[in-house]
């Protein structure tokens, strides 16, 4: 279900207009699911998918601990690409499964 959530993310990404960098980028101990582009803005992207609600939303899931290693993460892909003055954010897509079909929610600037 993971890669098929990420790939839902991605295509619904891909049709608001955002151009993909890179998927599933890891570096030391973190992982981001997907880079893309939204214009001259860089996006880290996490993608939470939930079959129920019997643990938790998909958003309460990226928990601080959580937010630090994608920060972390960010910040590597960054220095390894040598990109200097690159506005960024991390945006998070909630995928829910609701009888069968997936409903996304797409959360823009999620954290900092």
């Amino acid at each position: 279900m993971g890669k098929a959530g990420e790939d839902a993310a991605a295509e619904y990404l891909q049709r608001k207009g955002f151009r993909m960098l890179e998927r599933n980028y890891v570096f030391d101990h973190g992982e981001i699911d997907i880079i893309a582009a939204d214009g001259k803005e860089l996006v880290f992207v996490e993608v939470k998918l939930r079959r129920s609600g019997r643990f938790g939303t998909a958003t309460e899931a990226i928990t601080p601990s959580k937010q630090e290693l994608l920060r972390r993460t960010a910040e590597g892909y960054v220095a390894e690409r040598c990109l200097t003055n690159v506005s960024c954010r991390f945006d998070v897509i909630a995928l829910q499964s609701v009888r069968g079909k997936l409903e996304i929610t797409h959360l823009r600037d999620a954290f900092c």
